[in-house]
């Protein structure tokens, strides 16, 4: 069976489009520690792994998303293992139109920051807003919610980064901001698709009601040097 580009998406982005934000050599990638903390053997060749081990830092971990069993490299160890879902858009219904919606970018990576560490969408890090596409919401003069994208393996963008700050759930916000940028991926003519933990059942019903439906399990780790 040809395994989907969706099967390894940490890996396909790294070896295509995103090839200008990896670290390593066709053996094993990571992204600039700066912008993401996800990383990737290329297959599960001896060779490879052990060249995903040399990408480890000293301090800290990398995050590993594959849909199966992700073999671990000698000499390292799993600090976290979590299940998710792979969801992969179907038909989306058109995004409501939002006034207040502005493009986020390098100027508002503060306030960018201080929203994805307080309500923790994913790894999110000083120059995560590399990866483009995130627009966002502000109530007030205050960044209210934020939505973008991530990894692009050829033919698909992620949906990611997705949040809103506590002081303003409940109002539909972040279901908006996913729908606009899921509906600008699928106009440049590929697939959305993002990730959520499986125990988010909340998220998942979201997504599900903006024209997503899940693909597969993942796998999520953080792997450290032993």
């Amino acid at each position: 069976m040809t395994a989907h580009l969706l099967d390894r998406p940490i890996w396909n982005a790294l070896a295509g489009r995103h090839a200008g934000f990896a670290l390593g050599n066709m053996l094993a990638r990571r992204y600039r520690a700066d912008i993401s903390p996800f990383a990737a053997a290329r297959d599960d060749s001896p060779e490879a792994l052990s060249a995903l081990k040399g990408l480890l830092p000293g301090e800290g971990g990398l995050v590993l998303l594959e849909a199966r069993d992700i073999p671990i490299p000698p000499g390292t160890i799993v600090e976290k293992r979590s299940t998710g879902v792979q969801m992969i858009a179907g038909r989306l219904p058109p995004p409501i139109a939002d006034d207040r919606v502005v493009a986020l970018d390098g100027a508002d990576a503060t306030e960018m920051l201080a929203l994805a560490t307080l309500t923790e969408p994913g790894p999110f890090l000083a120059h995560t807003y590399a990866f483009g596409g995130f627009i966002g919401i502000r109530i007030d003069g205050r960044l209210a919610a934020m939505a973008g994208e991530r990894l692009k393996p050829d033919g698909f963008a992620e949906v990611s980064g997705v949040c809103t700050h506590p002081d303003f759930r409940g109002r539909g916000l972040a279901g908006r901001l996913s729908a606009i940028v899921a509906s600008r991926i699928a106009a440049r003519g590929e697939t959305p698709f993002l990730h959520a933990y499986a125990t988010n059942s909340a998220a998942i019903r979201l997504y599900e009601a903006l024209g997503f439906r899940v693909r597969t399990e993942v796998t999520v780790i953080v792997l450290r040097r032993s």
